[in-house]
């Protein structure tokens, strides 16, 4: 891949052969962001997990204490009392028929996740082929089908993502951008590898946290310490 000169001074910033602490990466990291737009802070982690056993499958949620900078639609599919429960709680959009007609027939996806209380889930299911290609299907197992819709709502606009190990072990997200401060980059930095450190499979073998990488939208990357307690303290 050939890379613009620009960047290749960016990356002279960098020894690629050190793991930085969580501090030191940042600053790096907010000095080698050059991009005429808010750049978002992505995380890269390897992991030493075979994700073809069901019981080595990380995944979860977790809520970054200064959020994602970036704000999310939420529909909340449900009905009765906690239509306005949902509103009440920063929910862009709830209710059940109408949005579920206006999705299969005018395929409206103006929304960035979905929760659905379980009471209307065989309602919703009609939509499996719309949202499920597309990421946006309430899942128990991402905290997005609950009861507790009003609590739902409020954790995704505070900042809860959720995130999956891929084929090759590796879980990459966004958690943060360039322009917050440099204390809340490290603290999201921590929130997010910790809560990964506490999914470990009881089954993985060898070394868990194979690499762990930091990068703004259009910069180099700078591999993180590994040690696991600089994360938990």
């Amino acid at each position: 891949m050939k890379r613009s000169k620009r960047y290749l001074q960016l990356v002279e910033k960098i020894n690629h052969r050190q793991e930085y602490i969580v501090e030191e990466a940042v600053k790096l990291l907010k000095s080698t962001s050059s991009a005429k737009f808010d750049e978002t802070v992505e995380i890269a982690m390897r992991l030493g997990v075979n994700p073809k056993h069901a019981d080595q499958m990380v995944r979860g949620t977790v809520v970054l204490p200064h959020g994602t900078g970036k704000t999310l639609r939420v529909l909340v599919f449900t009905k009765g009392d906690k239509v306005e429960q949902a509103l009440k709680a920063g929910a862009d959009y709830a209710g059940l028929e109408e949005y579920v007609e206006k999705i299969q027939k005018e395929n409206w996806l103006e929304f960035d996740v979905a929760v659905a209380s379980p009471d209307v889930m065989g309602i919703v299911g009609r939509l499996g082929k719309i949202l499920g290609t597309r990421g946006l299907m309430p899942n128990p197992k991402s905290g997005t089908v609950t009861m507790e819709v009003s609590n739902a709502v409020s954790e995704i606009k505070a900042g809860k993502i959720d995130f999956r190990v891929d084929k090759a072990g590796i879980i990459h997200t966004g958690i943060g951008k360039v322009s917050f401060e440099e204390g809340k980059i490290v603290d999201n930095i921590k929130t997010f590898v910790n809560a990964i450190i506490k999914l470990k499979p009881v089954s993985a073998k060898g070394i868990y946290l194979r690499s762990i990488a930091i990068s703004s939208t259009m910069g180099p990357g700078i591999f993180l310490d590994r040690t696991a307690s600089s994360y938990t303290s």
